[in-house]
């Protein structure tokens, strides 16, 4: 059974890199989707950082991934490709993408569509994949963190820092946060933050040595990178454990080795676009069976900031470059 199913789609094309204004509508062929691919219909696609950072130039799709942005969508399974199994047309999903979520139509490899979860819509479902895998895979998976451990994640009213805020404290953990200004550090502990920081008003190693009782932190979830390093480190338990995932103030950073050494520390980090379709399989397999069940009763909730029709995604990225936002952005088709 296969949808009855348009020739062409509307698009949002990045014509060269460049601002905002480059993202354009176009009209394009369906995608077909390959072995173990589905073909999704897709009703809102997640915004994120690293769109903007694609659009600009700087972060290519891997080899044989759509030239389109958009890593991750919620819609309806149109077709499947050879060799699917688990899904049919039909089904309602939300997937992780490489590539070609501003699109009417997408294709994703079976492993990485998960069943969307129960109680959500599909704007707040759009808005999970490349959300909830980076969150798992860095905090749960490499850094290891453990119920009564804490954590200190930056850009907590960021898609990311929202999401890591409530699954953090919802199995277990005791967790602080960095955001610019007041309100959005109080947004942090409306999240569950057990202590918004203002880092425009405060120093967040002076914070966490006070509330840590000079101790520390088990795990920092970094996206800042440069000269926040070496402020994490001196933020970080014994044993503690120092995971990067993206770097907006550069990749460089000068450290000091030596509380490495004597704090037995681990500095980690990682990539979620170019692991294989195995690797993002067994991660949608965790969180269906973690995180879903935590979503279904409501103790981890998506914060949609605003949703943006599809041809106004340069309308959505420049919300995003402004920092105005508390939570996810999302197109809607």
């Amino acid at each position: 059974m296969e949808m009855d199913l348009p020739q062409t789609m509307r698009v949002v094309e990045i014509t060269e890199p460049g601002g905002p204004d480059v993202l354009v509508a176009a009209t394009r062929p369906l995608p077909v989707p390959g072995p173990g691919e589905v073909l999704i219909r897709v009703e809102a696609a997640g915004v994120n950082r690293p769109d903007v950072f694609q659009r600009q130039g700087g972060y290519p799709p891997p080899p044989g991934a759509s030239d389109l942005p958009g890593l991750e969508v919620a819609g309806t399974i149109a077709a499947l490709g050879p060799d699917v199994t688990g899904w049919r047309v039909g089904d309602a999903v939300c997937a992780l993408l490489a590539g070609g979520g501003y699109a009417d139509y997408a294709t994703a490899p079976a492993p990485q569509c998960l069943p969307l979860p129960e109680g959500l819509d599909m704007v707040q479902a759009a808005s999970l994949p490349e959300t909830v895998f980076t969150v798992w895979t860095n905090v749960f998976e490499r850094g290891g963190l453990l119920p009564g451990e804490s954590l200190l994640v930056h850009g907590g009213t960021s898609g990311i820092g929202s999401i890591a805020i409530q699954l953090a404290k919802a199995l277990g953990s005791i967790v602080y946060a960095t955001a610019g200004g007041p309100e959005k550090a109080k947004a942090c502990e409306a999240l569950g933050a057990d202590r918004g920081i203002d880092y425009r008003n405060e120093d967040f190693v002076a914070v966490i040595k006070e509330v840590t009782g000079k101790r520390g932190v088990n795990v920092v979830l970094d996206m800042v990178g440069g000269d926040y390093l070496p402020r994490n480190i001196d933020c970080l338990a014994p044993d503690g454990r120092h995971v990067t995932i993206a770097f907006l103030r550069g990749p460089k950073a000068e450290i000091n080795l030596t509380p490495i050494m004597l704090k037995r520390l681990t500095l980690t980090g990682s990539t979620l676009r170019a692991r294989s379709v195995a690797q993002k399989g067994a991660l949608a397999q965790a969180i269906q069976q973690h995180v879903w069940p935590l979503i279904a009763v409501g103790k981890v909730r998506p914060v949609i900031h605003a949703t943006f029709p599809l041809e106004q995604a340069a309308s959505a990225h420049r919300l995003m470059e402004s920092s105005g936002h508390i939570g996810k952005i999302v197109l809607t088709l």
